[in-house]
């Protein structure tokens, strides 16, 4: 994904942040907010998801060139976090 469609998407999440903020505000049912912050977490997940697909595919082909280890570990590990998110 290329940076500025990356940063569109970020900046619709934080228009949607600012959303949840003023529903809180205006005091709006918790159903409401509750499916708000439902589509907000959706947002974040799939972004998570398209960089961590660019970040492995470029992990695969630096490895393929380089042979080097480190950067198999480095995916794993970064993997891991990403799935406690």
């Amino acid at each position: 994904m290329e940076k500025k469609a990356l940063n569109n998407r970020l900046k619709r999440i934080e228009g949607q942040i600012r959303g949840l903020q003023k529903m809180i505000e205006d005091d709006r049912q918790c159903s409401e907010i509750l499916t708000q912050l439902s589509a907000v977490s959706g947002a974040l997940e799939k972004t998570g998801q398209e960089i961590m697909r660019e970040y492995a595919k470029s992990c695969i082909v630096e490895y393929e060139e380089n042979q080097d280890d480190t950067l198999i570990n480095n995916l794993i590990d970064t993997l891991s976090r990403f799935r406690k998110i």
